[in-house]
Parts: C-alpha cells; structure tokens; sequence
C-alpha cells in the first residue's frame, strides 16, 4: 500500500518546514539550554493554524485530518523537538473535550486553545501508574452538587503553562478501569498546584509537572462524557496519540539524517570528504532506510486510525510507534558517530537531537508495551 500527501498536505508540511528553518532552528538551542518554553513561538505557530491543528473549523481551528497534524508534528519535530513538542501539545486533552464535552465545553474553551490564547493539559499518568491507566489512584468523589477531587499526576505536558485541565480520576475505586471518569478543570481552581519539572534529559523547552489535586473542586457539569466511562472514552484516542508520537520519531531520526549528510558533504579526513569513505556512505545508507521505512509505517498507521477500524488503528499505530521511536535513538546515535567528537559537543544538534528522540520510546505507551499490543494482534 502507498500513502501520496495530497496537494494540500504537501503544502502543509512546506509552510510548516519554512516556519521550522526561518523561525525554530535559530532559537533552537538556546531554548534548550535555558530550558525557555516558546511562548512567542507558540503564537506565530497559531497564526499558521499549527496548534491544535484537529479541532474544527466551527471552534476555531483548522480541522485537519490525522495525516494532516501527522505531517505538521514531523516537520515541527525535524525543526527541533523542544520546541515542536511545546507547540504541538498545545491542546492536550481537546480531543476528549472535542468527542465527548458538552457543547459548552467546546464553545468555551476549543477557540482559546486554537487561537494560541490558552493552552490544556491531559492529567493521566501518576507517580506510580504510568501504561497502566487502570491502576490510577486520584479519586472523585461527590459532594454535593459536585465532585471533590484528590490525587497526584506526574509527567504532565504543559503542567504549569495550562489554564485547563482534562483529569482523568476513579469515581468506583473497585471497580478497576470501569470505574474512571474524565473531568474538566480549571487550572486555577483551589487546590490545584503543578510544580515544574526541569531536569529533563531533552525535549527541555516544553513544560512538564507534577501535579497535586488536594481537595479541589468542580460541579456536575464538567463531567466530560458519562461517569464511569472515562477508561473507554480514552481508548479512542490511544490510536491517534502512538501515531504522533510516531511522527515526532520521524522527526526527530529525519533531523539527524539532515545534519549528517550535511556534515558528510564538509567534513574533510585524509585529504577527501568523508562522504567519500563507505563506513560513512553506508552508515548513512541505512539511516536513510530506516527514516523511509519509520515515515511509511506512521502514514500507513494515520490511515488505518482514520478507517475507523479500531483492531487496524490499534496494531499499526503499535507498530509504527515501536518502530520509529527506537529507529530515531539509533539514527541519531549514528548520527553523532558520523559526527564524531564534534557531535559529542553542543556545536552541532545531533547531541540534542539523540537526547530528544529518546521520549519518544517511552511516552503513548514504552516499547514494551507497544510489543504486548502488536503481539496481541499477531499471535
């Protein structure tokens, strides 16, 4: 099977590649060394319609398809990402407010996150529950008119730059994932603190938190969807979040490639270009396989979640996932051996780029568990 970009996705990834080269890259590094998130980059890529690029046109957005906002988080990725994961998480959590949030919910708050004015964050994983959702320990419990919430979420994208928060917390504490409920909260509620996380190995120039809820509190109406029913509102979106991920791997691995070849075209060793020596041509042959194959297996992945066949969606988002995550750690390693000592010092990107692309084996699901579900489907 192939997967053409249409015109109007080839023109997508060239104004986000032209944002990515004239406006990313020569900040790129000082972001990551101040560890800045781009607050200012954030509203230039807003105005090119790159946050939240999914939501509807009705609330703002740009209503792109998957392979759409795939093809804008590689290229935001392939710029650098830092600051194409600041960007690209912009709306975390809209998606659930988008399928299953009241109307309110979606006039509210989708045209805030679209235009760049706010941004949100998806309260998921915990200090002791990462892949297994089931296990989270936050709870909801009613109160009233309401819900009291209690709990803490770790790793949390945009933890402390979010004005809105989709929590995901057990309603039924026995009653395993049947028993989780998806609420929408406001950042600035009593009793929500986020504090930064900043001693990250990469991606320094997006925010992540940790965040405790003590006791905070949010009416009947911002329940998101139906109590109890937050677990299987989630999974819908599971296909869609490894699939990113995916393409911010190819991203990342095609960074690298890029500055390889580019190295290998100047850097001269024994009087000839270094291109020139087959331990580099090959090196650099096979890098170059591995991107194709990575970026073939994550449009093919966008396709199958778009088919709506969700045994599809689920096995190849898995597999595209796995593949171009420990690709990219692998492509940029070589990279920085075809650097060299050059590419072990922060002169050029590729240290960057090998610190950066290592998330990607880790969040959406770690590798291992990418291999559970892929084996599911096989076996």
């Amino acid at each position: 099977m192939t997967f053409q970009l249409s015109d109007e996705q080839r023109a997508i990834r060239d104004v986000v590649r032209d944002f990515g080269e004239n406006e990313i890259r020569p900040v790129a590094r000082e972001h990551d060394e101040e560890k800045r998130y781009p607050h200012d980059l954030v509203e230039t890529a807003a105005r090119y319609d790159l946050v939240a690029p999914t939501i509807a046109e009705e609330y703002g957005g740009a209503g792109m398809d998957l392979l759409s906002s795939i093809v804008v988080t590689e290229e935001l990725w392939r710029a650098d990402p830092g600051i194409g994961s600041a960007i690209g998480s912009r709306g975390f959590g809209t998606s659930m407010i988008q399928k299953f949030g009241d109307e309110w919910m979606k006039e509210e708050w989708l045209p805030k996150v679209a235009s760049g004015e706010i941004a949100t964050c998806s309260c998921i994983s915990e200090p002791a529950h990462g892949s297994n959702v089931a296990g989270i320990e936050t709870r909801a419990e009613r109160e009233g008119d309401g819900w009291v919430l209690d709990g803490t979420k770790m790793w949390i994208t945009n933890g402390t730059v979010a004005e809105l928060a989709v929590v995901m917390a057990k309603t039924d504490r026995g009653a395993g994932h049947r028993g989780i409920t998806a609420f929408l909260v406001p950042t600035d509620a009593e009793g929500f603190e986020a504090t930064k996380i900043d001693n990250k190995l990469g991606i320094r120039a997006s925010d992540l938190a940790e965040i405790v809820l003590d006791g905070v509190r949010v009416p009947e109406e911002n329940v998101i969807g139906e109590v109890d029913r937050g677990f299987y509102q989630l999974m819908n979106f599971f296909a869609d979040g490894r699939t990113s991920v995916a393409a911010q791997a190819v991203g990342v691995a095609q960074a690298a490639l890029d500055e390889s070849v580019d190295y290998a075209n100047e850097r001269e060793q024994g009087g000839k270009l270094i291109r020139e020596y087959q331990a580099i041509s090959h090196k650099i042959a096979e890098m170059a396989t591995n991107v194709e194959a990575a970026r073939s297996l994550t449009y093919r992945a966008a396709s199958h979640v778009e088919s709506g066949d969700a045994e599809l969606a689920a096995k190849y988002a898995s597999m595209a996932k796995l593949f171009a995550s420990e690709h990219a750690v692998d492509v940029a390693d070589e990279a920085i051996q075809v650097h060299g000592g050059a590419g072990f010092v922060t002169d050029h990107p590729v240290e960057r780029f090998y610190r950066d692309a290592r998330i990607t084996k880790i969040y959406e699901g770690t590798s291992e568990i990418q291999k559970n579900i892929i084996a599911d489907r096989v076996l």
